[in-house]
């Protein structure tokens, strides 16, 4: 046990002149990180993400933040292998939920429950049937910038920070496109009744 314990504080002081090395720009260094270390977060990665070409993407996205990030690592805060294991669990989580985001952007409106009705009589099927066409006309008739981020908040469950950190757009630009989606809706539903304009 001690030998273990030996042997993992000599790898630690290691990843810790790597990382210091790499955060001034040692491509040597962080070849060397990346060699003993990529084994360690791969594995954490295909576990979480369960396909081989997801993780291997995971894991070249998280040595990417590596590189570029390595000057924010704080001793302080963790270990170096714990630092590793942190940003590869964040990225694998993003992954996932960009799938599941992805999923719901193309699933057909069809699918989409957009006015559920409790009640089943023929009258009320043909009555939401109209509606839920309606609704699709009025979401096709926006941008896709509108369309996009407005479709991830209401079908993929994500804020508006997440949508922005998705696309890659500052939230400030996300805000503005959905609350000009949401005016632009309103004014296409509102001929259609009280019923569709909430």
């Amino acid at each position: 046990m001690v030998g273990v314990l030996a042997e993992q504080s000599a790898q630690e002081r290691e990843w810790l002149d790597l990382i210091a090395r790499t955060a001034q720009g040692d491509q040597t260094a962080f070849g060397r990180l990346y060699d003993q270390s990529s084994p360690q977060v791969y594995g954490l990665i295909l576990r979480m993400v369960e396909n081989t070409h997801t993780a291997e993407e995971v894991m070249l996205d998280v040595f990417t933040q590596v590189w570029k990030q390595a000057h924010t690592y704080d001793r302080q805060r963790g270990t170096v292998a714990g630092w590793l294991m942190t940003l590869a669990r964040t990225r694998a989580i993003d992954r996932i939920r960009a799938g599941r985001t992805e999923r719901a952007l193309h699933a057909s409106m069809e699918e989409a429950e957009w006015l559920p009705s409790d009640q089943a009589t023929p009258e009320a099927q043909s009555a939401e049937g109209q509606q839920r066409r309606i609704v699709q006309q009025a979401l096709e008739a926006l941008s896709a910038e509108q369309r996009q981020p407005i479709l991830m908040a209401y079908f993929g469950g994500y804020s508006q920070s997440e949508i922005a950190e998705r696309l890659g757009i500052p939230l400030g630009t996300i805000k503005t496109r959905m609350r000009l989606g949401m005016i632009k809706l309103r004014d296409l539903l509102a001929p259609h009744g009280e019923g569709l304009v909430s």
